[in-house]
């Protein structure tokens, strides 16, 4: 999946919700769930590390589409212009 279906999705399944919820409430989340991926980075098993990265991802793509910005086009920056 590319990452404007996967943003396209988390639209579709959590959008709503989760401008209810609003961008100081989803940059929290998301934090949180930064947390977590560094713990199961450090003690997890591969499956949990996998799950997390998951649940990262979302919680990206639910911050992108409340900003109205594209995860593709946040990427596209390391093609043309890598730091």
């Amino acid at each position: 999946m590319d990452l404007a279906s996967f943003q396209a999705l988390m639209d579709e399944l959590y959008g709503e919700a989760d401008r209810a919820r609003g961008v100081a409430a989803t940059v929290a989340w998301l934090c949180e769930e930064l947390g977590e991926l560094a713990q199961a980075v450090r003690k997890g098993t591969r499956a949990e590390q996998l799950h997390e990265l998951g649940d990262v991802l979302a919680w990206l793509a639910s911050l992108a589409n409340q900003l109205d910005l594209s995860l593709d086009d946040a990427a596209g920056r390391y093609l043309r212009d890598p730091p």
